[in-house]
C-alpha cells in the first residue's frame, strides 16, 4: 500500500456527488475494496421520505470482539457554486489541502477506514475477533432510514457490537486533539399557548396568549435543569422560534406558537424534562398543547478499553494526547449505542465542515489511517 493510498481513495469518493440521501456509488467503491479481504457484504437499503437510502453492513469474522467502523457517504448540499474556488465534486489540491464537499465530513475518514483495514488485515491476517463497517447515505438529513435501520436489523438477529469508532470529524486545531466519547441528547417541543382573539381596544374581551405566556417562557429560559456530570455540561434550553398574530396591529392573537429545544446529558432524562416543563406551564395556569420530538438520546462511553485504545493509537501516530469531549450536536453514534456499550467518534479537523470550500489537510490523511489501524491492532490483537 503506497503512502498516497488514502488520498487516492478520498479523491475518488469526493468525486461522487452524494448529496443526502444519495450515495452516488460510494458504497460500491468501498465494497469492492473490502470483498478481497474476506468481508461479507450485505446491503440493507431502505426508502426514506426523500427517496432511496443506501446502507451497507460489511463483516469479516464471526468471533468476538467485533470492532465496527461507522460512517456516512452522504454530504450536505454544496451551496452557491460560484462561491467555491473549484467545483465541489471535483477534488482539488491547493496549498496542501484537499478541497471538495465531504472532504472532512466524512469521506476522508471513509478512505482512512478502508486503507486501515487493508493494512491491518495484510499485517495480521490471523488476528482474533471481527471487523465490520456500517455505512449509510442517510446521516446528514433526517437520518430516519440509515444507521437506525441497520441497527434494527442487527438487533433483530441478535448481532451486537463490542466497540465502535464513528469517523466524524472531531479534531479542532490539529489531528488527534479530540475524541468524542459521548453526545448530548436532543428533545424538541412545539408549544401552542391558547388565548382569545379580539380587538386590542377591548382588553376585557380578550386573553392575549403572548402576555400570558411571557412569564412562563422567562421561567423556562432561566431554569436550572441539572449540573451535568464529569463528561457533560449542564442541560441547555433554547427558544428557537416564536410566532403569533395576524400581522395586524389592532388584533390580539388567539394562539402563540413556540419552538424550543433541550440539549441534555445522561444527568437528565426525557421523562424528567417533560414533566418539569408541564409542571411549570401548569403553575402559570396556561391553556396549552405541547408536542414533543425526541431527536436522540444521549450516550456516553466512560474511560475503558475503547477510549484507551484510541488514546494510545493517537499518541503512537501523532505524539499528542487527545482530550475527551461530548460537545456538539447529535450523530449516528446515538443509534449504534443501542447495541454497543462502547462508542467513540474520531476523525479529521472539523473547521471547514458544511462550509464553502470544505477541505482536509493532505498531510493528515495517512496519519488518520494510521490511527485507525493502530486502534484495530489494540482492540483485536490478543
Amino acid at each position: 500500500m503506497t503512502s498516497a493510498a488514502t488520498l487516492a481513495l478520498a479523491r475518488q469518493l469526493i468525486a461522487r456527488p452524494s448529496v443526502t440521501t444519495a450515495d452516488a456509488g460510494c458504497l460500491d467503491i468501498i465494497a469492492d475494496r473490502l470483498r478481497p479481504l474476506g468481508f461479507a457484504i450485505e446491503r440493507l437499503d431502505s426508502t426514506g421520505p426523500t427517496g432511496p437510502v443506501c446502507n451497507l453492513w460489511a463483516r469479516r469474522g464471526q468471533t468476538a470482539p467485533l470492532v465496527c467502523l461507522a460512517g456516512h457517504t452522504d454530504v450536505v448540499p454544496p451551496g452557491p457554486r460560484e462561491q467555491w474556488q473549484s467545483d465541489p465534486f471535483e477534488p482539488s489540491e491547493r496549498d496542501g489541502l484537499l478541497h471538495g464537499r465531504g472532504a472532512a465530513d466524512m469521506k476522508a475518514s471513509l478512505a482512512a477506514f478502508v486503507v486501515a483495514v487493508e493494512r491491518f488485515v495484510g499485517a495480521c491476517p490471523d488476528a482474533g475477533g471481527s471487523i465490520a463497517l456500517l455505512l449509510t447515505s442517510d446521516e446528514e438529513g433526517d437520518a430516519t432510514d440509515g444507521t437506525v435501520r441497520v441497527v434494527e436489523a442487527l438487533r433483530a438477529r441478535g448481532e451486537s457490537i463490542d466497540f465502535c469508532i464513528v469517523g466524524e470529524p472531531t479534531s479542532t486545531a490539529r489531528l488527534g486533539d479530540t475524541i468524542k466519547n459521548g453526545r448530548r441528547g436532543s428533545l424538541s417541543a412545539r408549544l401552542v399557548v391558547k388565548g382569545l382573539q379580539g380587538h386590542v381596544a377591548y382588553p376585557e374581551q380578550v386573553r392575549n396568549p403572548i402576555h400570558l405566556a411571557a412569564p412562563a417562557l422567562a421561567d423556562l429560559a432561566s431554569a436550572h435543569w441539572d449540573d451535568g456530570n464529569e463528561y457533560f455540561p449542564p442541560t441547555s434550553f433554547q427558544i428557537s422560534n416564536i410566532h403569533a398574530g395576524t400581522g395586524a396591529t389592532n388584533v390580539v392573537p388567539g394562539t402563540l406558537e413556540v419552538l424550543c429545544n433541550f440539549r441534555f446529558s445522561t444527568a437528565s432524562s426525557v421523562e424528567n424534562l417533560q414533566a418539569r416543563v408541564h409542571a411549570l406551564l401548569d403553575r402559570h395556569q396556561l391553556e396549552y398543547e405541547i408536542h414533543w420530538t425526541i431527536g436522540g438520546q444521549p450516550f456516553l462511553t466512560p474511560r475503558g478499553r475503547l477510549v484507551a485504545a484510541m488514546e494510545e493509537a493517537i499518541q503512537a501516530v501523532t505524539g499528542g494526547k487527545p482530550m475527551l469531549s461530548t460537545s456538539g450536536g447529535t450523530s449516528d453514534g446515538r443509534f449504534i449505542a443501542d447495541i454497543c456499550s462502547q462508542v467513540v467518534e474520531f476523525g479529521p479537523i472539523n473547521a471547514s465542515i458544511h462550509k464553502v470550500n470544505e477541505h482536509v489537510a493532505v498531510a493528515d490523511l495517512e496519519p488518520l489511517a494510521g490511527i485507525y489501524q493502530e486502534a484495530l491492532a489494540r482492540l483485536l490483537k490478543p
